[in-house]
């Protein structure tokens, strides 16, 4: 779970004004980061079905703001997986 001075932290580094929480840029850094943290989860508990089927609903989720940020400005998308690194 992401601790919420973390969860500030990224939105405060990926937000575009300062009322921002919901871009998809935003959106995409907090799935990137759960998402690797349930990575190293299912590391040491390879028989966690349940936390599997949550990652790939996750990465299926970031998926689709990826594309929808594609779609809409090319520039912010390619900016974006490159800080990740999040490859396409």
């Amino acid at each position: 779970m992401l601790s919420a001075s973390k969860k500030v932290k990224i939105i405060e580094t990926f937000r575009q004004n300062v009322k921002d929480t919901g871009s998809p840029e935003v959106q995409v850094a907090l799935l990137t980061n759960s998402i690797n943290e349930l990575t190293e989860h299912l590391r040491t508990h390879n028989k966690d079905f349940n936390a599997r089927r949550g990652l790939l609903m996750m990465v299926g989720k970031r998926r689709r703001f990826l594309q929808y940020l594609n779609s809409q400005s090319h520039e912010r998308y390619r900016k974006l997986i490159d800080s990740l690194n999040i490859r396409r």
